[in-house]
């Protein structure tokens, strides 16, 4: 379980850091010299006609500061959510298979259970970590001591709300990046009405340009990351629904497939 975790946190890293190197390369190789040339084509379009109606460009919406920052992050968390997603389902691959090999209608009794034990730690190393085995496992060592189906019941309901209360902490960070990611919208939001507010003198004059342009940040940074954190909250969801899924499968695989089987 430590090399899990270690390797998930070398991969959250190596994740960020691309995700960081892809994004930016995106941003200053295409997004900002697009919308930088768009900016300059409509100034001149509206100085040749003064009743040229501005059009809208993405590359504006999303080529400032925070927009680059919730990409980081969005794609981070997405990673992040892909890593954890395939772990899932290669869990749930288990749940398709006999793990214990036993006949139909055979009882399960205190002679069988070190061969059900040796069966289950003969298992690839990677599986040995996974739910499914650990709820046998623990079912059969604790069958093997106490000799009480409802004491196997109980160990295995213990074991899937552990790994439940695990699982549902390891979101927090993929939870905190969606919260950051509109909280960086936000800044922007207020970064935007700063400038804009500086720029009030040039506005009592005559010339909104700047105001508008500034407003226009305050209000694209905020768009773009509640935009995300729609999009992120969706995949959270079902990633959650998965696990929760896994888990009770798990629980109903070992009510079916031992626990009605032992012969006390």
């Amino acid at each position: 379980m430590k090399n899990t975790f270690r390797n998930e946190f070398v991969y959250q890293v190596f994740a960020l850091l691309i995700a960081f190197i892809v994004v930016h390369a995106v941003y200053v190789s295409l997004i900002r010299p697009a919308a930088s040339h768009h900016i300059q084509q409509e100034a001149s379009n509206m100085a040749a006609d003064p009743d040229y109606i501005s059009q809208d460009s993405f590359y504006v919406v999303i080529k400032d500061y925070e927009q680059e920052t919730c990409f980081i992050l969005m794609l981070w968390a997405l990673s992040i959510l892909t890593y954890k997603g395939l772990a899932t389902r290669r869990q749930n691959t288990l749940l398709e298979q006999d793990l214990l090999q036993l006949p139909d209608g055979l009882p399960i009794g205190i002679e069988d259970t070190r061969t059900l034990v040796e069966q289950l730690h003969n298992r690839p190393p990677a599986e040995q970590t996974f739910l499914l085995p650990r709820v046998l496992l623990t079912g059969i060592e604790r069958f093997s001591a106490t000799r009480n189906v409802q004491d196997v019941s109980t160990a295995v309901r213990d074991v899937c709300q552990s790994e439940g209360d695990r699982l549902e902490s390891e979101l927090s960070i993929i939870r905190y990046i969606a919260w950051a990611i509109p909280s960086v919208g936000f800044i922007g939001t207020v970064r935007g009405i700063g400038d804009a507010l500086g720029q009030a003198h040039r506005a009592v004059a005559g010339d909104i340009t700047g105001v508008t342009e500034n407003l226009g940040v305050a209000f694209n940074s905020t768009f773009v990351a509640l935009v995300i954190s729609i999009i992120l909250m969706f995949f959270i969801h079902q990633l959650q629904l998965q696990q929760e899924r896994l888990i009770l499968d798990s629980e109903q695989y070992a009510d079916h497939w031992l626990i009605r089987k032992l012969r006390g």
